[in-house]
């Protein structure tokens, strides 16, 4: 039985079912790949061009669900320009192959050596994962991600995006940036374009800050849109320098850009690219007055509970539960 699987861990990634999605390279590549991982610029993460095998992701981007289909609501409940579907397994045989390949301990294994993380768990509620599809006038601040699962309370600890589009240009907005601290005013960005069959790999800290700006497509290129598969990985423990409370999602509201100075003539542009920041200030201050509110009315059912017996007791952290799966977006 030894010898059996002893001769298993030295077959090439192919011969196993489940990882024949996989470009079968990134077995040889994964000493490589952790090399370029570790380098922290601005924080751990590893770029992997032809991530998928060529059918592979051919077919998951045929079955790439319509944007109709999805949850195109953000999170202040209004309907955006951004559409998901977490559920990947009901999107077709393709999603499904993936699914199956991601839960494999050959793959989390495969990924923990590339990062260095061992014990990677697969998240089979995609809390936030599955398919992104952002259309013109999306952007997305730059955050950290929510740190705990919502249901396991495991530590979530990579983020690994495959994205699906033949073309793209940086100038076109929507390029994945990594930023070293979005509130300082020496921030380094190194930006990644949203490529076809291009996986990133990061880690999920406190500060490994991400995002991308508004995309602006070219008149000719309008039907475009940024299409990715989001997939989260996490683990039982974490660090002991990396642990923090456990959170949601932190955004920071996009900076003035530098063209903002003294002596500027607004043009229509300016003015609107203005009132996109204010509004989406504004947004995040109802979002955080709506988040106090709920906080203290949690807190006001708390103290009832405890003074209503263990009916009591029980409702409330059944009402817990369920918010708790709400809010993790």
């Amino acid at each position: 039985m030894l010898a059996m699987a002893a001769a298993m861990a030295q077959l090439p990634l192919a011969v196993l079912p489940e990882l024949r999605m996989l470009n079968p390279q990134l077995h040889s590549d994964a000493g490589r790949l952790a090399a370029r991982f570790r380098e922290r610029d601005p924080f751990r993460h590893v770029v992997i061009d032809d991530f998928l095998a060529a059918d592979a992701c051919a077919s998951l981007l045929a079955q790439f669900p319509p944007f109709e289909r999805g949850n195109a609501r953000n999170e202040a409940g209004e309907v955006g320009a951004k559409s998901t579907v977490e559920k990947i397994r009901t999107l077709g045989p393709a999603y499904a192959a993936l699914d199956d390949l991601i839960q494999t301990r050959e793959f989390l294994d495969l990924i923990g050596r590339v990062t260095g993380i061992p014990g990677l768990r697969y998240d089979p509620w995609y809390f936030g994962g599955g398919t992104h599809e952002n259309r013109a006038g999306q952007d997305l601040d730059a955050h950290v991600d929510f740190n705990r699962h919502p249901v396991e309370r495991w530590h979530r600890r990579l983020n690994l995006i495959v994205y699906l589009n033949h073309e793209w240009d940086d100038a076109w907005g929507g390029s994945l940036e990594l930023h070293s601290d979005p509130r300082a005013a020496d921030d380094r960005v190194t930006r990644i374009t949203p490529l076809y069959n291009r996986a990133v790999i990061f880690e999920t800290t406190e500060w490994s800050w991400h995002g991308f700006t508004r995309i602006a497509l070219p008149e000719e290129k309008k039907s475009l849109s940024r299409k990715s598969i989001a997939l989260y990985f996490y683990t039982t423990e974490r660090p002991q320098d990396e642990l923090a409370d456990t959170h949601s999602t932190i955004y920071v509201d996009r900076p003035l850009p530098e063209r903002f100075r003294p002596g500027l003539t607004l043009g229509a542009a300016d003015v609107e690219e203005l009132r996109i920041l204010l509004a989406r200030r504004d947004q995040h201050n109802k979002r955080l007055y709506r988040d106090t509110t709920a906080l203290t009315a949690q807190l006001e059912q708390a103290q009832a509970a405890l003074h209503g017996g263990r009916l009591g007791r029980l409702r409330y952290l059944a009402e817990k539960i369920i918010r708790g799966l709400r809010a993790v977006r």
